[in-house]
């Protein structure tokens, strides 16, 4: 919401720097990671000292997938919310509402179908990914592997388990694309039916 409504050069700058991961390759922000988070990184002695070892754990899994894919769900988010007329927050305001309640009963609902398809991308560039999630998380089976990291391991010992994972993958992709063709006239009969319950 803030990126959508602000035109301070603070928000560009957070702005590009939330959209880096798109722009540079995912191996180097495993590296960045490992940097950051690692024994020896910029946080790691102090996660160590807390007893949290981040690297080559499940979180690492989460943590590499979250970064890579965050910029997807906050440029759209960032577009949807900029599509938001301000005039009925506004509105809502003079009819007593309180900013946070004008945010969520307002805001939200109208920028809804854009926050769905920036979640479903985001989740969609998590599933695909690897090098951030192979350098930070490592490849260990039943702990830190994914199914891109399990169709690389196939590929090495038994290439038809590797197409069977892949094909996983095409479903879901395909699958997902398919919701978000059909969530926009879905939407829209959801309201129209909603409309006509009010009436």
């Amino acid at each position: 919401w803030w990126l959508s409504v602000s035109s301070s050069r603070g928000a560009r700058l957070i702005e590009v720097l939330v959209n880096l991961p798109i722009a540079i390759p995912p191996a180097v922000m495993g590296v960045a990671l490992l940097q950051t988070f690692g024994r020896r990184g910029l946080f790691g002695a102090a996660l160590e000292e807390l007893g949290l070892l981040v690297p080559f754990s499940e979180s690492a899994v989460l943590l590499a997938q979250v970064v890579v894919s965050a910029p997807f769900f906050v440029q759209a988010a960032a577009n949807a919310f900029a599509k938001v007329d301000l005039d009925l927050l506004i509105v809502a305001r003079t009819l007593g509402a309180s900013p946070a309640e004008a945010f969520f009963r307002v805001a939200v609902p109208v920028a809804l179908p854009g926050l769905i398809v920036g979640a479903s991308l985001a989740w969609a560039r998590a599933l695909g990914e690897f090098g951030a999630t192979l350098l930070f998380a490592g490849n260990m089976m039943g702990e830190t592997q994914t199914m891109p990291l399990a169709i690389f391991t196939a590929l090495e010992s038994d290439v038809r388990v590797a197409v069977v994972f892949s094909l996983v993958l095409v479903a879901l992709g395909a699958l997902l694309l398919l919701s978000l063709r059909l969530a926009p006239t879905a939407w829209g009969w959801a309201r129209r039916a909603g409309w006509g319950r009010n009436k």
